[in-house]
């Protein structure tokens, strides 16, 4: 049995009487034929097991006047109505379509009811499943939400894909039930066929549009929802795969489900499909109705939906405020607001707070159906992340392959300059060494940086969109890629320092310990510039602006505490004390001892410099620019690696804040 199936209980197209022996074809709405669709609905079973009534929800924010370069304005503040008493009740078996021109309040209402809708404003009303009041903070335990943009990893398979989120889900399953779940849900949402399909994304293609569309409900039914919000699940598919999502949504909420839906421009075809249709317009309920109802209600408003016209289209534009001129703008609203007052008298509005009414006043009230919360533990989660997404981005070859090469390639361009390092001091032998430190500490952050800007703001949209989902917490999935790349940049930075240690700049010390020092070293630069663009990137939401400021932070640690620019002892005061807050003190400290501990040069007296030859011993170096440096060596190790678990702290600190800050 298909959702509305039989078309010509609404819609068909009739041939008038000939005029003029000339036959007229209308597509008009056909009202002898009308069944209850809220007893429909119903057909499949005799008692809805689950019923939403949303009561008078109203949202406003506060916001400045105007931009900040214009103070006067900007220190204004003015109340925004954004949600104005927004009311309507719905059972199992139904979808609700919400229509609404663009800043009509549609999303905006999605998120007050999933619980999405942040701290920035004043939310009121009430929400109640099967009569019984949930609390705001129970919002995201009872509802599911489809968000408009897919956020899925790229080089993960559909049933990967769900595999692994049933696995953040659901505890009590053994690995066989999950695999049971995952079918199941592949198989009722059409998508057996692509299973073993990649995702996909803008470098290389993987299912379609309409697939990946598929794959995002998925992820949410594996939860047994019973009330289902979609944001626009049809925004960027063609007019035959939107039409087909639809459909697919309305077989899912007659499978004893609440189905509601915002949508743009829906073809006329999806008239028979909605059970009932909401109309928004300024954060208002302009109509709230069965689909035949809205027909005759606006019809005995005066506004008629001419022949061959898609009837959504034409209600939209009735209720909508033109905004081009202020004279249009004044007659579009009192037009809007007089179809809402006589939506708030109608029969339907008296009907819908009816049924409402008998929902909140029975003495039977059924339990509220929450999603699943057979959850694994922290620890268990954690390792699904940490398998997922190692899967995921060792499959991208080229990010592999970029990750573990980009410091040999820029090794390469500094073994350019120092071919063969010297012993002689009057052909730069203190001075390259002194460089090759100063290169390999201050160019391995910026490697880093550049790793975690390309590869976790995706990870970051998805941790942010199933966090709310209650799969997880904002600060696994922070962990989870830093397990993920320490391997990686364990064997990146040895293969960079093996190259430059070994292979070109023959003239360092030949000594494996010093050589496991040197890359001990370098490797906490690379794993800090890629950890604290993470830990930025909780807080800051924009990618450049986080590039920007580690790559300062970075400038500002090699001139305070290398001691390159100026010598620690002969730098004011309070920039001896922010030194010991460098990461760049302790590792330029090692390498300096590592590399000139007792090293002897040469000196080619014929030379005509003076001084040329004073410097004769590597310790003299160390002394001279580093004292002390010797005795503080393994300090120095210990608390140049106390950067990392504290920055991991930070990072968590930082997830955290944004688990309040950021509701999408």
């Amino acid at each position: 049995h298909r959702p509305g199936g039989d078309m010509n209980r609404f819609y068909s197209m009739q041939m008038e009487e000939p005029q003029n022996g000339k036959v007229n074809e209308s597509f008009r709405f056909v009202a002898e034929v009308k069944k209850d669709v809220w007893r429909d609905s119903r057909e499949e079973q005799s008692e809805p097991t689950c019923s939403l009534s949303v009561r008078k929800i109203s949202y406003t924010v506060s916001e400045r006047v105007g931009p900040w370069w214009d103070l006067p304005s900007y220190r204004k503040r003015w109340t925004r109505q954004i949600l104005n008493d927004v009311s309507f009740h719905v059972d199992s078996g139904q979808i609700m379509g919400i229509l609404g021109n663009s800043g009509s309040g549609k999303t905006t209402l999605l998120d007050a009811i999933s619980g999405r809708i942040g701290n920035q404003g004043t939310l009121l009303g009430e929400v109640f499943v099967n009569g019984r009041k949930l609390k705001q903070e129970q919002y995201q335990d009872c509802f599911s939400y489809v968000l408009q943009s897919d956020n899925l990893l790229s080089y993960l398979t559909v049933e990967e894909t769900l595999t692994y989120t049933a696995q953040l889900a659901l505890r009590k399953h053994s690995a066989e039930a999950i695999k049971k779940k995952v079918s199941a849900v592949m198989a009722e949402l059409s998508l057996s066929h692509v299973a073993h399909s990649v995702i996909g994304g803008q470098v290389f293609p993987g299912i379609s549009g309409g697939e990946r569309r598929r794959v995002s409900i998925a992820s949410q039914l594996l939860q047994d929802p019973r009330v289902i919000l979609l944001d626009e699940p049809t925004t960027g598919l063609d007019s035959m795969t939107a039409n087909q999502i639809v459909v697919l949504l309305a077989e899912l909420a007659r499978r004893n489900r609440i189905v509601i839906v915002t949508i743009h421009q829906p073809r006329s075809e999806l008239f028979r499909v909605f059970n009932r249709i909401a109309i928004m317009s300024r954060g208002e309920l302009v109509f709230c109705g069965q689909t035949e109802e809205m027909v005759d209600f606006f019809s005995q408003c005066g506004y008629e939906c001419p022949e061959y016209c898609n009837p959504f289209d034409i209600y939209v534009d009735f209720t909508s405020v033109d905004t081009r001129s202020s004279e249009r703008e004044a007659a579009t609203f009192t037009r809007m607001h007089e179809i809402t007052s006589a939506y708030q008298r109608s029969t339907i509005y008296q009907s819908m707070l009816e049924k409402m009414e008998q929902s909140l006043q029975r003495s039977d009230k059924p339990a509220i159906p929450f999603k699943s919360k057979e959850s694994p533990s922290g620890a268990a989660k954690l390792g699904v992340l940490l398998r997922r997404t190692a899967r995921n981005l060792s499959r991208d070859r080229m990010g592999v392959l970029m990750r573990l090469s980009q410091n040999l390639i820029y090794g390469l361009f500094v073994a350019f300059f120092v071919i063969h390092l010297d012993l002689d001091v009057t052909k730069g032998a203190v001075q390259d060494r002194i460089g090759i430190i100063y290169q390999s500490i201050g160019a391995s952050p910026y490697t880093g940086m550049l790793n975690a800007v390309a590869l976790f703001p995706a990870l970051r949209a998805i941790s942010d969109q199933e966090s709310q989902d209650g799969l997880y917490t904002k600060w696994q999935m922070f962990l989870a890629y830093i397990f993920h790349i320490l391997p990686l940049s364990i064997l990146s930075v040895f293969i960079f320092t093996s190259f430059l240690y070994w292979l070109v700049i023959m003239g360092m010390h030949p000594e494996g310990l010093r050589f496991l020092c040197f890359t001990a070293v370098v490797l906490v630069p690379h794993v800090i510039g890629e950890l604290l663009t993470v830990v930025l990137l909780g807080v800051v939401q924009d990618p450049n602006m986080v590039n920007t400021g580690v790559a300062l932070l970075n400038i500002a640690g090699i001139v305070v505490g290398s001691g390159f620019l100026r010598g620690t002892q002969q730098m004011p005061q309070v920039f001896q004390w922010l030194s010991y807050l460098t990461f760049q003190k302790y590792s330029c400290e090692l390498l300096i001892v590592t590399e000139f501990y007792d090293l002897q040069f040469t000196c080619n007296n014929s030379t005509s410099l003076p001084g040329a030859c004073v410097v004769t011993h590597g310790n003299q170096i160390i002394e001279e620019g580093y004292p002390g440096a010797l005795s503080r060596y393994t300090l120095d190790f210990v608390l140049l690696y106390a950067f990392l678990p504290a920055l991991l702290l930070l990072g968590i600190i930082s997830f955290k804040i944004r688990d309040k800050v950021v509701r999408h």
